[in-house]
């Protein structure tokens, strides 16, 4: 809220400088702000009274979306990447895989490993579920279980995450 939106009885003010004003009403405070030509804006509406300051509001706004730019750029993204296998892979073929992994994860990305069954393989489901076990164990010095392998129609997954 700026200047005119005010409408509290009371304000607690901070001046263009950064100084502390007092308590005032928000009419002595209003006019304070147009004297030094700037705009009266509320910093704090939930503090008992809200706390205004003197400043310019255009750029006032201007920092915010810098700092907001700013925060934007520091934070980062975690992607999943998948890995899938199938129950009857050669243990060459999963060690191929595990490596895949462990670059993804070195990265800083979570990796959903997708075992996938497809026809007959569906009757050997529980016989394969060592797979993925045995794939988390390769990786527990640099990963560790996010969600444990749930079979989820004809695919059993479990995602694993960095580890802290």
């Amino acid at each position: 809220m700026i200047n005119g939106q005010i409408r509290d009885k009371e304000v607690r003010l901070i001046g263009e400088n950064g100084e502390q004003l007092g308590i005032m009403s928000s009419k002595e405070a209003m006019k304070l702000a147009q004297e030094a030509e700037l705009d009266l804006v509320k910093v704090a509406p939930k503090a008992q009274p809200p706390v205004c300051k003197i400043i310019d509001y255009g750029k006032y706004r201007y920092e915010l979306a810098r700092k907001e730019k700013e925060a934007k750029k520091k934070q980062k993204t975690v992607e999943i990447k998948e890995v899938r296998l199938s129950p009857n892979i050669d243990t060459n073929d999963l060690n191929t895989k595990v490596n895949n992994a462990k670059k993804f994860i070195s990265k800083g990305n979570k990796v959903k490993v997708t075992l996938r069954f497809r026809g007959r393989e569906m009757a050997h489901v529980q016989q394969s579920k060592h797979i993925l076990d045995d794939f988390a164990q390769q990786l527990a010095d640099v990963a560790s279980v996010e969600k444990q392998p749930k079979l989820e129609g004809r695919n059993m997954s479990m995602v694993l995450t960095e580890k802290r």
